[in-house]
């Protein structure tokens, strides 16, 4: 099946503790079906100083289910993805505007 989501995309948070938030995904897993968004589901990992690296407690981004997020359309809104076939491509497009995502 194609990625309705993918790395780069601005996507809004449906369910969860985050709920209604905004970010970017940073990585995907399409096997676990769960995606990486800076700034979304934050949990704090504790970490050992090193010489590069001040130790204690770090902020770290933590996988969230790609069913909880939905991609944000031109007016800032959740929105679905479609698929279209233009000339030979398939490309995305907000479902609410009809806008296609990749150019």
């Amino acid at each position: 099946m194609a990625a309705k989501l993918r790395k780069g995309d601005k996507v809004v948070v449906l369910a969860g503790k985050d709920k209604g938030t905004t970010g970017t995904i940073t990585t995907v897993d399409p096997k676990s079906g769960k995606a990486v968004v800076e700034g979304v589901n934050m949990a704090i990992r504790h970490t050992k100083q090193s010489q590069t690296s001040q130790g204690g407690r770090v902020p770290k981004a933590m996988p969230i289910q790609l069913s909880n997020l939905s991609l944000v359309d031109a007016n800032g809104k959740a929105t679905r993805v479609g698929f279209k076939i233009e000339g030979d491509k398939k490309v995305r497009f907000a479902k609410t505007t009809g806008d296609v995502i990749d150019a």
